[in-house]
């Protein structure tokens, strides 16, 4: 049986590229979990930016992205979802003491004068540009760490990931999770033409969810199961 390629992001606790080349994080260890289940046993990892997980997909070069990518309309339309295995909040990092005070998208929509980062592509990206923050104040950061930097040479005054993204870093403060922003799921998705996969996939995994090992991924990444 050939393995499972999958596009992850390299963002903790969502997905980790160890030292030594070996792909993990909650994501990555469900869907091989799951795979073992179904007989697969080889699961590689290739690192890829967020706008680029749906075009490689599409062009073949992985089989699944399995990164944190969250559901929402626009990739509902393009790729098949495995059922949600990770459902996330929204937080701001901000500068010790958040002297700010940025605790919601409202408030990022009424002061002209903030800016703010996110990973290009990403959902957060979809969140600020539906509430309507222009697009002079969106500012593209690489990744959580990108982000960081960004707020310490003062190009940005906040910036939007998911809670637990933020919380791996040193120097930063994460607000609380973000009550006017969309809260969705995340979990493996594939091509539609892949759906017989997908069917299998799915009913392994929805199995494999009731079952300790899953709920000790989860918690062990810092996710709540239940």
């Amino acid at each position: 049986q050939q393995g499972l390629r999958i596009a992850i992001g390299n963002e903790p606790p969502y997905t980790e590229l160890a030292p030594d080349g070996t792909v993990t994080g909650a994501e990555p260890d469900v869907v091989r979990a799951v795979c073992q289940r179904m007989g697969i046993e080889k699961v590689e990892g290739i690192v890829s930016g967020y706008d680029a997980m749906i075009p490689g997909l599409k062009a073949n070069r992985w089989d699944t992205i399995a990164a944190g990518l969250f559901m929402k309309q626009s990739r509902c339309a393009e790729v098949e979802y495995a059922s949600p295995v990770i459902v996330s909040t929204e937080s701001f990092g901000v500068r010790p003491g958040n002297p700010k005070n940025i605790r919601t998208i409202a408030d990022v929509k009424d002061r002209n004068d903030l800016r703010v980062g996110v990973v290009p592509g990403g959902f957060e990206q979809g969140i600020l540009e539906t509430a309507g923050i222009p697009a002079d104040r969106i500012i593209n950061v690489t990744d959580a760490r990108g982000g960081s930097d960004a707020l310490n040479a003062d190009r940005i005054d906040a910036f939007l990931l998911p809670t637990l993204s933020l919380r791996e870093l040193q120097g930063v403060e994460v607000t609380d999770p973000i009550e006017d922003a969309t809260k969705t799921g995340s979990s493996a998705a594939f091509r539609p033409e892949d759906k017989d996969f997908l069917d299998a996939y799915n009913a392994e995994l929805e199995k494999f969810k009731a079952e300790p090992e899953f709920a000790q991924i989860l918690e062990k990444w810092g996710f709540d199961p239940t």
